[in-house]
């Protein structure tokens, strides 16, 4: 893996930048918040150095926690030499200073004077120093034309650099750009202008004459291989292993400095009192670089420059140090650490600028069975939260005072995600997310059947309106269309003007987080736009990197054309596809669906992305309206049709209906029956007189009719539900079919432990990192270090629905414990009241 560069200055900025603007003093309460928080993340395995704050040179603080080798455990000291990555950049600039006063080079004398093979003419010393020369960074470079048995060397890099030419990021002066390359250039124009070895060079010059016992030169096959030295590591899901020197490390420059955090103090104070140059060289040191138009840059000769002093910081492998020093207090700030968390050395800025800090809080989860989203077996590990994220996965003991859950053996897994979602809607008077919760969802996805909220409103809600679930959504083509076409222009083919105002608006959303286009092509809102209108919208997504789901235009008597219909959008646009809740939803159709699904994955066979989601039941929740796929609602052989290939009236209930609420839990042949007509007669008046009682109320917001239908076979839903490539989905609300509130335990306690259809990693896989895979949501889903800890526990044993058509909001059992982002949102059947749901943007 490519390692990170020596240093990020920019990452500088924000470490340091506001302590320059203040004061800095190092008050009694400040040392006491640096000890205390060193001592908090040293208890839980985050900080490993050397902290050191003087005053006028004084020691007013130092502490050392930690190893010098997390192998045999010897213990830091203050002074210890640490590898000071871009900290050596200002003893290099140092003694390229020394070599100007020694009559010995000039800054603006070009590179080729000292290196004749160098490819860039013009580039000159002053640029290499001030980072402004606008040469590329040697890692890839290196990387890319040595074998793992090089050890790469300054000769060899210089070698590189004239043989491959690569091409400069910018012309030299007009820009700043931290640059490595550049200070690798200055350590061998040291040596050709002195004549003698940088490390001897070092050696005379600085180390020696300024009494820096425990600084030096150090790098692979150099000298000083027997010095003593500390060694840099990493923290892996509970222990430390090491992160050294690799064979980038045969160069010196850029980084490849020793030393302590002592002499380093001592060090400061010779140089702000001129001690190791003359005064005219510093002054010129530390001014601003000017840019060739005129501007200048916070940064000089191997330090960032602030108005009260200057700083520097240095990553590298297993280390991560900063110096900072305030000229107005006389105030020093020394970080060295041999560890490669990065998080003290921001709470120490903010400690020293006087700023609110956070130290992070963690959770141990143990003695739990984890199936961590990828479908691979489970594990008997531990689990460690670091705030809202996972950090640690493995044989894991709890840090003094860490808060611990006992899993009771019980399956861990991440938090579902509903990839296709009407809970949304729920939360504005139920914000603790009960009906997903309960079930274990984390995430809803919403934007469905091509209806959608615009992202600016989803985020300005979310803000304002705190839940406890993460909702991410996509842009629906339906929205789009009344947008631009007005809500009685619908029932027509988009004009190509009309398209092109909708593109925009989708590109639009896009950018602003939406996962992509939406369409609910059986619904009339779009069902009268033709192919090649949704494959221009299709298109707009996959170029901003966007997706396509599908309500396709037909789950009934022109499956098959509907089908062709998203391979072939998938296959044009070079987008991932992915069809709702999959059904075979016609009689005559029943136990197709391997012939479906054959025809699916031979469309994957030829690279297209189709996938699909699914929900667990037999019977959908719709309109009345959808049973006429013609939508010839007066034609009673149409609604015979529906009745006898389309749903079982004797199984399916109405949901709502305005016109006569006492209708709502009612089979429709109990309607029938009702009325003394027959089934397709009392589906078209009922159609009719929701038709009307939308005319004369166009305010009402409360939905005027719905049904759910029972139109589907146990063997198909079985069959799809199986495929690799379906993620499990709830397609529900908070009210309504009974998959608002159990469709991901239905899968759990049917599908799984009673029939077995499929394991319980692969169920999992299916509701998490399948999902998220499938919607191209990012660090959800899986539980591995770094991502979000959403997660439930559940006891496999007891875990079911308990919701079903007469009682559609009855709660799961067995799901113990869920948390989003890294809070416990719901325990014993209830949910916690913590609301710490996030807006999921692509």
């Amino acid at each position: 893996m490519m390692p990170l560069k020596r240093n990020l200055f920019l990452l500088l900025l924000a470490v340091f930048y506001p302590f320059c603007r203040t004061t800095a003093q190092l008050t009694p309460q400040k040392i006491a918040q640096v000890d205390s928080a060193m001592r908090v993340l040293h208890a839980q395995g985050q900080f490993s150095g050397v902290v050191l704050l003087s005053e006028k040179g004084k020691i007013k603080f130092q502490k050392a926690l930690g190893y010098t080798d997390y192998l045999q455990r010897n213990a830091l000291d203050a002074a210890q030499p640490f590898n000071l990555a871009s900290i050596t950049k200002q003893f290099v600039a140092t003694m390229t200073m020394k070599l100007f006063e020694q009559g010995k080079l000039e800054y603006d004398q070009k590179v080729i004077h000292f290196i004749p093979n160098f490819p860039y003419q013009e580039i000159t010393i002053r640029q290499l120093l001030t980072h402004t020369s606008g040469l590329p960074e040697y890692f890839d470079l290196a990387m890319s034309h040595l074998n793992t048995l090089d050890t790469l060397t300054n000769d060899k890099l210089i070698q590189l650099l004239a043989e491959k030419h690569p091409p400069l990021n910018f012309a030299s002066g007009t820009k700043w750009e931290y640059c490595n390359t550049g200070y690798l250039l200055l350590a061998s124009i040291i040596e050709k202008a002195s004549g003698t070895s940088f490390e001897h060079f070092f050696s005379t010059q600085i180390s020696q004459p300024f009494g820096l016992k425990n600084t030096f030169v150090y790098f692979l096959n150099g000298p000083n291989q027997n010095r003593k030295r500390v060694l840099g590591f990493e923290r892996k899901n509970g222990k430390a292993i090491s992160n050294d020197l690799i064979r980038l490390d045969g160069v010196v420059g850029d980084g490849n400095i020793y030393s302590s955090a002592e002499d380093l103090n001592k060090w400061i104070q010779l140089v702000t009192e001129n001690k190791v140059l003359k005064p005219a060289t510093w002054a010129e040191a530390f001014k601003p670089v000017q840019l060739k138009d005129g501007s200048s840059y916070p940064y000089g000769f191997g330090w960032g420059i602030f108005e009260n002093g200057f700083e520097h910081n240095g990553s590298w492998v297993g280390f991560q140090n900063a110096i900072f020093r305030n000229n107005k207090t006389q105030t020093t700030a020394i970080l060295l650490s041999n560890g490669t968390n990065p998080i003290f050395r921001n709470i120490l800025k903010k400690i020293l600028a006087g700023q609110p800090f956070h130290l992070p809080k963690t959770h141990l989860i143990k003695n739990i069975k984890l199936i961590d989203g990828t479908g691979l077996p489970s594990q008997q590990v531990q689990v460690r939260i670091k705030d809202n994220k996972i950090w640690e996965i493995g044989k894991l003991e709890p840090f003094v005072g860490e808060t611990v859950t006992d899993g009771n053996g019980q399956i861990l897994a991440p938090g579902f995600i509903d990839s296709h979602s009407h809970h949304y809607g729920s939360l504005d008077k139920t914000p603790t997310a009960i009906p997903m919760l309960s079930q274990g969802i984390t995430t809803i996805v919403i934007g469905q059947d091509g209806s959608s909220y615009a992202m600016d409103s989803l985020s300005k809600w979310m803000k304002e309106k705190p839940v406890a679930v993460n909702v991410a959504s996509y842009t629906g083509h339906a929205t789009l269309r009344q947008k631009v076409m007005g809500p009685r222009g619908l029932y027509r083919t988009a004009k190509p003007e009309e398209v092109e105002k909708m593109k925009v608006l989708l590109e639009t959303e896009l950018q602003k987080g939406s996962i992509g286009l939406n369409t609910g092509l059986e619904y009339e809102s779009s069902f009268f736009s033709n192919r090649d209108e949704v494959l221009e919208l299709a298109k707009v997504a996959a170029i901003n990197g966007g997706r396509y789901m599908s309500h396709i235009r037909s789950e009934d008597i022109n499956l098959t054309e509907a089908i062709d219909e998203i391979i072939d959008i998938g296959r044009e646009a070079k987008i991932p596809v992915q069809i709702s809740h999959g059904k075979i939803a016609i009689r005559s159709q029943w136990k197709s669906a391997h012939e479906v699904l054959a025809k699916l994955q031979e469309a994957r066979a030829e690279g297209i992305q189709v996938t699909a989601d699914c929900y667990p039941y037999t019977f959908w929740h719709s309109t009345l309206r959808v049973l006429f796929p013609k939508r010839d609602y007066t034609n009673l052989e149409s609604a015979q049709m529906a009745t006898e290939q389309l749903f079982d009236p004797k199984e399916s209930i109405i949901v709502r209906f305005a016109p006569n609420k006492s209708y709502a839990g009612k089979t429709l042949a109990e309607i029938a029956g009702l009325r003394g007509k027959t089934e397709a007669q009392t589906l078209m008046d009922l159609v009719a007189e929701a038709e009307e009682f939308d005319k004369k109320n166009p305010d009402y917001d409360e939905g005027i009719e719905a049904i759910m239908g029972k139109s589907m076979d146990d063997e198909d839903v079985e069959a799809i539900l199986a495929w690799p490539h379906t993620n499990i989905c709830s397609d529900g609300a908070g009210s309504g079919h009974p998959r608002g509130h159990g469709a991901f335990t239905r899968v759990l306690g049917k599908y799984v432990r009673e029939k077995k259809l499929f394991s319980w990693e692969t169920a999992i896989y299916k509701m998490t990192g399948l999902t998220a895979e499938n919607l191209g949501i990012q660090h959800r889903g899986l539980i591995k270090p770094d991502c979000y800890a959403d997660m439930v526990l559940f006891d496999p044993e007891t875990v079911v629905d308990h919701a079903d058509v007469r009682n559609p909001k009855a709660l799961s059992s067995g799901i113990k414990m869920v948390w989003v982002n890294g809070e416990l949102v719901w325990q014993d059947q209830k949910p916690t009241g913590k609301l710490s749901g996030q807006m999921i943007k692509r």
